[in-house]
């Protein structure tokens, strides 16, 4: 119902039983009170209240229209007091949804966060399977690939390359890949989407279709591949960031860097059906100034 306005009026009016006490409260004429109420009226199609030329007062349907209209407008002034309060500091909890493996590049920035925004209490879901918003509560999810066209508003976050990496005990007993067509043999550990169950395709140049590869594990949780790695079970296509530490340790080594094309990308998704809340809006920009700032560069071939 667009009349939010004669509501107004009407609740006025049969609080002071008088379309002048009414009028002096909204401060609006008598006669404007009374067209509110009538508008009132005629769209319910009910009267709602008894009128005399000395006074005013509720008929039935009124007093029971009234009880549920002052709770809605008491509840409408809370709602913008809290507002009101909430512009100054963001405020409140905060629920997002984020793949298992993004706690790698959003826990580090989070200090900072909660020391802007002390306020905000985060509630995090790292789950690889993918959530309704509405229907889960969340009020943002962090997804990455390609996004589905949807009612949904996004933001990309930034871009990020993938590596293939094995252990050096692995590549010493199997040889290390110089170019794609070595990879012709070699034992590999793939990632499967938990919600499709495809496997997560090698992007590779100069290989439009790659050599025979031995699948020796399928793992719905990178988390796994990159541990699998590591054991030396075989070579995985993994996020770089994902990797990096075990690269820098020694723990795996990058291959091939030079031929894999393609760099994933990472966005933040929120409801296009709901006013962005203060919390959210600086969450969305935090972050957005904070990750994958640098271009995912291909380093050095080994």
């Amino acid at each position: 119902m667009d009349r939010l306005a004669d509501i107004s009026a009407f609740v006025r009016t049969a609080e002071r039983l008088s379309f002048a006490e009414a009028g002096r409260n909204l401060g609006l004429s008598s006669s404007a009170v009374g067209k509110s109420v009538a508008r009132l009226e005629a769209s319910l199609g009910v009267r709602l209240l008894h009128r005399t030329t000395r006074r005013v007062s509720l008929t039935e349907e009124g007093a029971l229209f009234y009880e549920r209209c002052r709770t809605i407008l008491d509840d409408l002034r809370d709602a913008r007091e809290l507002v009101v309060r909430n512009v100054g500091t963001p405020r409140g909890i905060l629920r997002i949804s984020l793949p298992t493996i993004s706690y790698r590049f959003l826990l580090p920035i989070l200090p900072e966060f909660r020391s802007l925004y002390p306020d905000i209490e985060l509630d995090l879901d790292f789950n690889d399977h993918l959530v309704d918003l509405v229907e889960g509560g969340f009020d943002a999810a962090i997804r990455s690939g390609q996004l589905a066209d949807s009612s949904l508003m996004s933001r990309r976050l930034g871009p990020f390359r993938f590596v293939l990496c094995a252990a050096p005990h692995y590549l010493a007993q199997k040889g290390t890949p110089a170019k794609p067509d070595d990879l012709d043999g070699h034992d590999a550990v793939r990632f499967r989407y938990p919600t499709s169950g495809k496997l997560h395709d090698w992007a590779i140049t100069d290989a439009p279709s790659l050599p025979p590869l031995h699948t020796v594990l399928t793992c719905n949780n990178m988390e796994a591949v990159r541990a699998a790695a590591i054991h030396g079970l075989g070579i995985a296509y993994m996020p770089s960031f994902l990797a990096q530490e075990a690269i820098r340790t020694g723990a795996l080594v990058s291959i091939l860097d030079s031929f894999l094309v393609n760099p994933g990308q990472f966005s933040i998704i929120w409801s296009s059906g709901r006013q962005m809340s203060s919390r959210l809006r600086v969450f969305i920009d935090f972050i957005s100034t904070r990750l994958f700032r640098d271009p995912p560069q291909p380093s050095m071939p080994q």
